[in-house]
């Protein structure tokens, strides 16, 4: 039945390459913990507290904490360590993370003491990661799912899959592992004909194999913000921001399979789509290439309440960022088969007859709010404690044609969750000059139980029928500040931990088949230092 129901969402979409899927837009939504190196060394537990560059990109009620004006940069080096099965990849960033300036207005009044405005520039995500890994034993093919769930689900026909106008109408995957070209003239594909309207990958019963994968992202989020906020008798603090977002996105992704007694054409019936796997083999391989460029808008509104000298209590909430977005994508594919060691042909194919293809589109990203308090000891310490709801379900795609995909938007609300976000953070003054700082944060999971168990049938892109996705993620850090006079300096620490999954392709799963995919896990160990340069008049 659920097959049947994905069926019917897919009908319709003429131009199938047009949209973007449920995954993609997650991928595309997240933040992590970056700005200022104060910020950071308290894991970004500021909601409550502000007078810090970086609140203006969190609860921008703290720009109507400052008194005096602000200027800073933040520069940070990032060691970045992933690590997927036995492979481990090592890289080094170098970013600047904040670039800010709060100046402050006062007024003689004592109910509104003064008014402030600030610009900033943060960093809020860096999408590089490169990890590469293998899977020995592998039980099912990615050859299998593009046929059946490609395919055969959707009743695509062998003779629908050839031709330049099948770019037009039918998934790249199925059509570059399609009818692919030998070196010896000719055709054979990585899925293949076997009659009644039904088409075959590479493997079947006696089958074995290894699969090899390849997964280098880059690219970054960038917020650029501006923001007004007051003070109300120093007990009420307000602001308002208006954040305009800059994104870019790059992945290549390869994946490979070297397969035994592989269901490929045989040389004596090359051209006659006679399938066998008698000492037969094949290496085959899908390399992607994507890359998402897009600009887009939101709002932030904070409040800050100081009910004692003591107690802090803060509340923010921030509205999707509604983007315009330009996708360009290609797709190439590869066989190589043999017998009894002998090689039978080489083939590969292009996708859209060896061009990119761009498209464009909206997306719109969560619903934020944030919960905080904080703290206040004395003139020594500070404790605070944020939480932030984060409402993953209402992430929308469309495109400039105001037409919505009511399929990605049922997608997004089955396999995704609201993820929760706690940040603890404390400073200690030891002296007028110096402080310690400390923090921890941690992200939940984003998707259903459901998608991590594999009891959903995943629907992917149709170019790429690998997916990602995050489970939880921490942030470990410290830190320390130094102030002079109008001069500041500070240094933070952030250890990060993200624990994510690889899917080459998803389980196929129905009500009489149950198969397996190749995944793994993918592990994360961030290092960054972190260094703020400051001056407040």
């Amino acid at each position: 039945m659920k097959k049947i129901v994905f069926a019917i969402l897919v009908c319709g979409l003429p131009l199938m390459i047009n949209a973007q899927e449920a995954f993609d837009v997650l991928h595309m939504s997240q933040t992590e913990l970056r700005g200022t190196s104060r910020f950071q060394s308290m894991a970004g537990a500021f909601g409550a507290l502000g007078g810090d560059l970086s609140t203006l990109t969190q609860n921008p009620a703290g720009i109507g904490v400052y008194r005096n004006s602000d200027l800073g940069i933040t520069f940070s080096l990032d060691f970045n360590s992933t690590k997927s099965g036995v492979t481990t990849t090592n890289e080094t960033k170098f970013n600047v993370n904040n670039v800010g300036y709060v100046g402050a207005i006062r007024l003689d009044s004592e109910s509104v003491p003064n008014l402030n405005f600030g610009f900033t520039y943060n960093r809020l995500q860096s999408f590089n990661r490169h990890y590469t890994g293998g899977v020995g034993d592998i039980e099912n093919s990615m050859s299998n799912y593009i046929a059946d769930e490609f395919c055969n689900v959707y009743g695509i026909k062998s003779d629908e899959l050839m031709g330049a106008d099948a770019y037009y109408d039918y998934p790249w995957a199925a059509i570059t592992t399609f009818d692919m070209e030998t070196n010896k003239g000719g055709s054979v594909g990585v899925i293949n004909d076997i009659g009644n309207g039904m088409l075959q990958g590479l493997y079947g019963p006696g089958t074995s194999g290894v699969a090899y994968y390849e997964v280098d992202e880059r690219g970054h989020a960038d917020e650029y913000n501006i923001a007004f906020g007051g003070n109300i008798a120093n007990k009420v603090y307000l602001g308002l921001d208006f954040g305009i977002l800059d994104l870019e996105y790059k992945s290549y992704m390869y994946y490979d399979e070297e397969l035994d007694n592989a269901y490929i054409l045989d040389d004596d019936e090359l051209f006659t789509a006679a399938i066998v796997n008698n000492g037969t083999a094949a290496d085959w391989g899908l390399y992607n290439y994507r890359h998402t460029e897009g600009t887009g808008v939101n709002f932030k509104l904070g409040l800050i309440w100081r009910p004692t000298q003591a107690l802090r209590i803060g509340a923010a909430f921030h509205t999707p960022t509604y983007y315009d977005m330009r996708t360009t994508i290609y797709q190439s594919a590869y066989l190589n088969g043999y017998q009894n060691g002998v090689e039978l042909y080489r083939a590969e194919k292009g996708s859209n007859d060896g061009y990119d293809y761009s498209s464009t589109y909206t997306m719109k990203t969560p619903w934020h709010f944030m919960g905080s308090v904080a703290g206040v000891i004395g003139t020594k310490g500070i404790i605070s404690m944020d939480y932030e709801f984060v409402a993953n379900e209402t992430m929308r795609l469309g495109d400039d044609r105001n037409n919505d995909y009511s399929d990605v938007t049922y997608r997004v609300k089955e396999y995704f969750k609201p993820s929760h976000i706690i940040r603890v953070g404390g400073e200690y003054r030891v002296n007028p000059n110096w402080s310690l700082r400390a923090g921890y944060s941690i992200k939940t999971t984003q998707v259903e139980e459901g998608v991590d168990k594999y009891v959903y049938n995943i629907y992917t892109n149709d170019t790429n029928p690998g997916f990602q996705y995050d489970n939880t993620v921490h942030n470990i850090t410290c830190g320390v500040g130094y102030k002079y006079k109008s001069f500041y300096t500070d240094l933070a620490y952030v250890h990060k931990i993200r624990n994510s999954v690889y899917n080459a392709f998803p389980i196929i799963n129905d009500e009489v088949s149950y198969e397996t995919n190749v995944a793994a896990d993918v592990v994360d160990h961030n290092n960054r230092l972190s260094l703020t340069l400051g001056m407040r008049f």
